[in-house]
């Protein structure tokens, strides 16, 4: 009988592994949570057992040193904060009052919202309450009665019921210890463990896990770095801040303030509610709570528009919305410590998928990277017919590089696509024409941007425009080898070269050789371009250099094709056989012929360039 192994779909069985994985990372939890925070703990603080080491003081010192300082912090924060919220407990009562009156505030004597509000709960709660009709099963039931009789264990000694209450209880100190001694061991055998995973992931790919683990180390120990850093200045500011304010407890609503941070985008406002609270509980007035509010607004704005951006620097390589999703899933699997690790755990995600082949879907959806490199955003942008977005990334590559870099690394490659989509039938003539034509629009943009800024520069360094006066220039004559993206092409190749220099007349697609043959004649060029890019179209190019070279033996004929990769040695080679005198594969290039043609052709008195 066959099997149905192999037939089973590879998406199932991802969901099923997936799955599973869930299952075991919820069902280990008591046991991963102390590693995962171990591993966090040790990246932070390797810094300063090495720092110790390179002071003489031994390893093993070093470690339990900085361990015991660690650890001796937290727990005397600890015992301070549980102390404070103990003396708010007790002074609750002699601010009820104050709560009291602000409540009344918000009823009106014909019945304000908290009135409404409070009536239309308890008639919903009145009717949740009313009795449902008995069952016959739960009647008969009523009716003859079922004896129960209740055993009690005599034996004197209950282990069970001891080790239910016990047990609980033991579990928060028992994660602590294990993290403490596993803290202790990854501090001094953190080079053994290192060259553990490295033989475990195997000697063949020691490039790949050395680089892996370096970026995890390095992007995690300047998160856990910065993000302490920042934490404790944020609620050194927001303990400083309410004791201006007056509000009690000051230092106790700081070190939540610096706790809770470490919860993206939402933790500030979480630890904002109790101060706020206990705001409207002191003071008999909205003032002191207004003033709180805008203590953690103005800490926010400074902290997440200057301070973040300036020490963070390019970040942890995690996308805010991955940020957010991940998260909320961390939390959903492990409850508030999901919270705080979420962020390291969602890095070493990252960097697998950069340097794991088979986990590069990690990398896509989680890292911060541009996934669509511009030019092919640029394109599928123009598939949406999204010229706006469109003509933002080419002026965002325009203020990166130059014109010409421009039209080859951006423009170009998207003619090309269109051009090939066409030919495979995916893509029709109208949507080619809107790409085409939206192309065009974008060279006329990039061009007016790119003399604005020239204008701006000069006019910043005091440069005074030079007169336009005639001057001789070199006649170029630009042919279309065949369609509307090679007259583009000639347009991009028009816009690129020093109009001081070059005269450039093009002539329209769809001209015939002969009728090519005879522009010439009438123009007399010293030059002639044709511009041909890929894919096709060297079947024309190849017949316009012969039938240009039979009429034109001293003509200059450069050819491009612009944006052509593969065999370009070999392609160059016949239309150069065919007449042509040099081929370049960018407008760059082409640029670069034409200048070092300049001292061998004529020149001619300028004059207004045209478009036949």
């Amino acid at each position: 009988m066959a099997t149905i192994g192999p037939h089973i779909p590879r998406a199932f069985v991802g969901l099923a592994s997936f799955g599973i994985a869930l299952w075991l990372l919820s069902w280990l939890e008591p046991v991963i949570i102390p590693v995962v925070v171990a591993i966090l703990l040790t990246f932070l603080l390797s810094p300063s057992v090495t720092l110790l080491q390179r002071r003489g003081v031994p390893r093993v010192v070093a470690v339990v040193l900085v361990v015991l300082i660690t650890f001796g912090l937290i727990g005397g924060m600890g015992w301070l904060v549980g102390r404070q919220v103990a003396a708010l407990v007790d002074t609750y009562p002699q601010y009820e009052q104050n709560l009291n009156a602000k409540l009344d505030i918000l009823r009106s004597p014909e019945g304000g919202f908290v009135d409404r509000l409070q009536n239309t709960v308890e008639k919903i709660s009145r009717q949740m309450e009313r009795k449902k009709p008995t069952p016959a099963s739960t009647a008969d039931e009523a009716a003859n009665p079922i004896t129960v009789t209740v055993v009690q264990d005599s034996s004197p000694f209950q282990l069970s019921k001891i080790w239910s209450v016990l047990g609980p209880a033991m579990e928060p100190f028992a994660a602590v210890g294990l993290t403490i001694v596993l803290v202790l061991f990854m501090l001094l055998r953190r080079e053994d463990l290192r060259d553990r995973v490295l033989s475990l992931v195997g000697r063949g790919h020691l490039t790949l896990t050395t680089k892996a683990l370096d970026e995890a180390g390095e992007r995690i120990g300047r998160y856990l770095v910065t993000q302490l850093s920042i934490n404790a200045g944020y609620g050194v500011a927001v303990a400083a801040g309410l004791f201006l304010i007056g509000v009690p407890y000051a230092m106790l609503w700081g070190f939540f303030a610096a706790v809770l941070r470490y919860i993206p985008y939402l933790g500030s406002w979480l630890a904002a509610l109790l101060p706020i609270g206990l705001s409207l509980l002191v003071f008999s007035s909205w003032t002191a709570a207004l003033l709180v509010v805008g203590l953690f607004l103005v800490l926010e704005l400074v902290t997440n528009m200057v301070i973040e951006p300036t020490l963070f620097g390019r970040g942890v390589g995690v996308s805010e919305t991955a940020t957010l999703v991940m998260i909320a899933f961390w939390a959903w699997l492990w409850g508030p410590i999901g919270l705080i690790v979420a962020t390291p755990l969602t890095v070493c995600l990252v960097v697998l998928g950069k340097y794991v082949p088979f986990l590069s879907f990690l990398d896509t959806l989680l890292g911060d990277e541009p996934v669509l490199e511009a030019p092919l955003g640029y394109y599928q942008r123009l598939l949406a017919r999204d010229q706006d977005e469109a003509s933002d990334i080419a002026a965002a590559h325009l203020a990166a590089g130059s014109l010409t870099d421009t039209f080859d690394g951006l423009l170009v490659p998207a003619l090309i696509r269109a051009k090939r989509d066409v030919d495979r039938k995916m893509l029709d003539e109208e949507e080619h024409r809107f790409v085409v034509s939206a192309v065009r629009d974008a060279v006329d943009e990039l061009v007016t941007r790119q003399t604005k800024a020239v204008k701006h520069e000069e006019a910043a360094e005091g440069v005074a425009s030079v007169s336009a006066e005639p001057r001789l220039r070199i006649l170029v004559l630009g042919c279309a080898a065949r369609d509307t993206s090679d007259d583009t092409g000639l347009l991009m190749l028009k816009e690129a070269l020093d109009p001081g220099r070059y005269d450039v007349t093009l002539m329209g697609s769809g001209l015939m050789a002969s009728e090519t043959i005879t522009a010439v004649t009438q123009h007399q060029p010293a030059v002639v371009c044709i511009a041909s890019l890929p894919p096709g179209g060297l079947a024309q190019t190849r017949l316009l250099c012969l039938r240009l070279r039979r009429n034109f033996p001293d003509l200059r004929i450069l050819v491009g094709r612009w944006g052509m990769t593969g065999d370009a040695a070999e392609v160059r080679a016949h239309l150069i056989a065919a007449g042509a005198t040099e081929m370049a594969t960018s407008i760059t290039g082409s640029c670069a012929q034409f200048a070092a043609l300049q001292p061998l052709v004529p020149a001619r008195a300028a004059r207004e360039p045209s478009t036949a």
